[in-house]
């Protein structure tokens, strides 16, 4: 799919169709395989330990992106550049953060039960985090991360009520945000009334909502959408299910979203099977994010949710999130295979 929806900006910007294809093997497909493959072997529980540390890593990697290493594109700060690799932490965040709250809430059970001794730590850890995401900016990521983390959260144990109240606070917290951010604010009222804007904050959803009409049942065919070269903005990366719909139809759509489901169900399936509380949590964790993530990026584009700018995980176009989505599928074969460890 990336090659499809490439070809026509691979060949205007760069004279080469499949330059963002072979972008995508070098930089995503091979260094996710490495990923998949070394995390499948690695047994996984000798993460438990370390994950303190790869968290603290990540969030220096957050941090290091508003010095002379960060590298911005649009209006956002999100990648860094170190000996000429480039790359987003807030991807890598996904694995380590997920980790890290999965290893926590294995220990004391106050963790799960108690509000100074669990509740308030984890929401300063989220609040910490969400607020280096929102600076960048990735409202997106935030969204997605702290519904994950709130999912492993609940599977540990933790009081209802809390979950309600983070939930309540998070969505306050997020159209607070948005209403002080007049992009992030354009993106709501859009949503919420497309009409008004349709060339300005409305027009990404509804050239959208075109293409994958166009599709009908079967699609117009592999390679053959039209609406992804003159009129569908980010037709590699935020609007690749558009393109999806448009050139396979209905038909095509539900075979993709239903590869998703089995994936996240039997995710969940195996959370159930598994003794070990921290391979357990990983799993929702990981399960949640995929799911999570895809329904974003679908509901994004399909207009059932304001834009987002949400990659669609193992798809859209973009090196460091395959990577990261391959790896995180590698540490959920390891856990498979270490069932009745």
């Amino acid at each position: 799919m990336v090659a499809s929806a490439s070809s026509e900006l691979g060949q205007k910007k760069f004279n080469d169709s499949y330059f963002y294809l072979k972008h995508q093997i070098i930089y995503g497909l091979s260094l996710g395989l490495i990923g998949f493959l070394a995390a499948s072997k690695v047994y996984y529980k000798s993460y438990q330990k370390l994950a303190t540390l790869f968290l603290l890593i990540t969030i220096a990697g957050l941090v290091l992106i508003f010095t002379p290493l960060g590298v911005s594109a649009g209006n956002a700060s999100r990648w860094l550049e170190i000996g000429g690799f480039v790359f987003q932490p807030s991807e890598i965040l996904k694995i380590t953060f997920i980790m890290y709250i999965a290893a926590w809430l294995s220990g004391k059970e106050e963790r799960r039960t108690s509000f100074w001794g669990g509740f308030a730590p984890f929401l300063i850890i989220s609040g910490a985090v969400s607020a280096l995401l929102i600076f960048q900016p990735s409202t997106s990521t935030v969204a997605i991360l702290m519904a994950s983390a709130l999912a492993v959260y609940f599977a540990s144990g933790a009081r209802v009520s809390y979950i309600v109240g983070t939930i309540l606070f998070g969505i306050l917290a997020l159209l607070a945000v948005s209403y002080f951010s007049p992009y992030r604010w354009q993106r709501l009222t859009g949503f919420f009334d497309p009409e008004t804007n349709i060339q300005g904050s409305a027009f990404h959803v509804n050239q959208a909502k075109i293409a994958i009409g166009s599709g009908g049942l079967t699609g117009v065919g592999y390679g053959q959408s039209t609406t992804k070269i003159l009129y569908l903005p980010e037709p590699i990366g935020d609007s690749i299910f558009a393109v999806i719909g448009e050139e396979f139809g209905f038909i095509g759509s539900l075979f993709l979203i239903s590869a998703f489901l089995f994936l996240i169900i039997k995710g969940f399936l195996l959370s159930r099977k598994i003794g070990d509380r921290f391979g357990q949590l990983l799993l929702v964790g990981f399960s949640t994010l995929i799911g999570v993530q895809a329904f974003v990026h679908i509901g994004a584009i399909s207009g059932l949710l304001p834009p987002t700018g949400t990659p669609l995980p193992f798809i859209s176009y973009g090196g460091t999130a395959l990577a990261v989505f391959m790896t995180i599928s590698g540490i959920m074969v390891n856990i498979s295979k270490n069932l009745s460890r």
